[in-house]
């Protein structure tokens, strides 16, 4: 069974950075393709970032293109997901979620992850 586990959410001001990280333990890592979802009070699980067993193919919402960078560190089991110039829109519970076959054509539907991680809470002030 593969556990995934968040760190790195905090509270920040509008503007700032911050990195969470998703570790995987339990399966074979390298071989997933791994997600970022995020989900605010009030309203539905939204995607965020994907990025393919080999990293090869990243995908972003709109919302959060420019600004933020998934990666990910197979040796070391894990997802990464870089945000920058946050803005109090960002606020969320941030999930990551694995797939050990990921298609692409379903990477920004919450339905096509099969592991999910509890969540790391992401608060930006204005």
């Amino acid at each position: 069974q593969v556990q995934l586990v968040e760190s790195g959410g905090e509270l920040v001001q509008s503007g700032n950075s911050l990195r969470l990280s998703c570790a995987a333990s339990g399966g074979v890592f390298s071989s997933y393709g791994m997600a970022w979802f995020r989900q605010a009070p009030g309203k539905e699980r939204e995607f965020v970032s994907a990025i393919s067993w080999s990293g090869a193919n990243i995908y972003y919402a709109d919302s959060v293109k420019g600004r933020f960078t998934i990666a990910r560190d197979n040796a070391k089991n894990t997802l990464y997901l870089q945000m920058n110039s946050l803005k109090p829109e960002d606020t969320a519970v941030y999930y990551c979620a694995g797939s050990p076959e990921m298609s692409i054509a379903f990477v920004r539907s919450p339905r096509e992850y099969n592991y999910w991680g509890q969540g790391t809470q992401v608060t930006v002030s204005s």
